[in-house]
Order: structure tokens, then sequence, then C-alpha cells
């Protein structure tokens, strides 16, 4: 597994990537970016994802979560951490709090997904497959624009970042580990929903609901919003633009997290 660091703080930021980020370590450069100042940053790229290797087994979410503890291991990080997940990459993160209450001091939701998202949202398998099929034989590399990302076309990246980021994009897209994610996801989700709520520090960034989130902007906010609700120490921010928040509000996200940080006392 691919883990990028950089940053020297005594506080560690770990990214964590939606479902179906080709390029975790490029998606959240923007944002990361305006943080290693302060802050040691690592992004995890599960298998299957950017320059992680591609395999086909179980996608349990203790295994994936298992997966991360020891990637940042091996890459010399130690706990606890502050997770900072995108949509999928919730369930994981709640599920860490759960299970490794001493290895998480915050979560910082970055649009991130709660389990009751899960209880009314479709998976087409026989979709998820053919996408999988069309990449695996390259004909996503005919279709223009499909690779130009929320990252590519609003975040800060250099002309040689967007560029090997259209590169792995075509190496790593629907592939088969992502798909074998998106099938167990539901059984994640219940697996986290019925541990509980944790609680600790969490704050939740809440897009629009647009830019494939498949729900409409009122219930797109409302379950999270109902969720933080249970959370004593939490609070969430509305944002107006779509579900790559990190990618669009990068300089507002940044700054708040600093503020949440140094307010519950997580960093000076």
């Amino acid at each position: 597994m691919s883990v990028y660091t950089e940053g020297t703080g005594e506080t560690t930021l770990v990214f964590m990537s939606g479902g179906g980020t080709c390029s975790p370590i490029l998606d959240f450069k923007s944002l990361y970016s305006l943080l290693s100042d302060e802050y040691q940053i690592a992004v995890v790229e599960k298998f299957g994802y950017g320059f992680s290797d591609i395999v086909d087994r179980n996608r349990d979410i203790d295994v994936i979560l298992e997966d991360t503890r020891a990637a940042l291991t091996a890459a010399g990080l130690t706990a606890p951490y502050v997770l900072c997940p995108h949509s999928m990459s919730g369930l994981e993160a709640l599920y860490w709090a759960q299970k490794y209450p001493d290895e998480v001091t915050a979560i910082i939701g970055l649009d991130m997904a709660v389990p009751q998202y899960y209880d009314s949202m479709p998976i087409n398998h026989s979709l998820l497959k053919a996408a999988s099929r069309a990449a695996s034989i390259g004909v996503t590399r005919f279709i223009p624009g499909l690779s130009d990302s929320d990252a590519i076309k609003y975040g800060t990246l250099s002309d040689k970042e967007k560029e090997i980021y259209k590169a792995v994009f075509y190496s790593r897209t629907a592939t088969i580990t992502m798909i074998n994610e998106t099938e167990s996801v539901k059984e994640n989700a219940k697996k986290v929903e019925l541990a509980g709520v944790p609680q600790l520090p969490m704050l939740l960034f809440i897009s629009n609901g647009q830019g494939g989130t498949g729900f409409d902007e009122e219930t797109w906010r409302e379950i999270p919003i109902e969720y933080i609700s249970q959370v004593k120490d939490g609070k969430y921010i509305e944002l107006d633009c779509p579900h790559y928040v990190h990618d669009y509000e990068y300089k507002t996200i940044s700054e708040s997290m600093i503020a949440f940080l140094k307010g519950n006392n997580i960093t000076r």
C-alpha cells in the first residue's frame, strides 16, 4: 500500500479517500498543502487506489481498517491520529474510533459518509462490473474529459501533477478492489451502525449533495446533521459546493480545521 507523507508537525492528519477516487494523493493535495506547515500529513491509498497494488480480496471493513493501520505503521507513523475521511471512508474512520478509541483523537469529515446513507442507497452491481470491464480494456481513454476530475478542474495542481493524475486515472478506475469494496459497503455500514456513535471531537463539512452522491440536497444534508447531533463534541459546517469539498473550498476548510483542532486542545 502507498502512503504519502509531508510536514513535520506533532499531530498527524490522516487523509482517507472516497470510494473510487483514483489518485487520493493528488485529490487531497489542494487541502493538505495548506496544512503541512503545522501538521504531519499522511495520505493513505488503499489497495486498488493510486500507487497501491490492485488485489482481489475481501473488503470487509475489519480488513480495510487493518490494512490502513499496518500501512501507517510501515510508513513510520504512530497513533493517535486525526482522521480526515472523504465519502465512503467515513465508515472506516467511525469504525476505527469505535474499535481503537485510543488511536483517534478527532474525526474531520470531508463530506464523509455515515452509515444511514446506505440504508436507501442502491448499488448497481451490473453497472459497476461494466465500468470495470471498460476500464480494463482501455475504453476510458477514448472518452473526452473523463479524466478531468474536480481536483484537476478546481484544485491547485500543477500541470505536471494534472498529467500524473490522468495517467493514474486510466490504470486505477473501477479496479476489482474498488468493486469488491462497493459490493461490501452495505454490510460494512450496518456493522458501523450497530457499534453506535463514537464520542470524540468531530467536525463534519457537508456539501450540497451535487457531484455524484445520488441524493437531493435536503436529504444529503439532513442525514449527517442528525448523526452529528448525537456527538457531544461534534459540530458541522455546510458548504455550497459539490461532494469533493476539498477540491473547491480548500481554503475555508483548512482554516476551519485549524481552528477546530486548536479549539479542542488537540494542537496548540
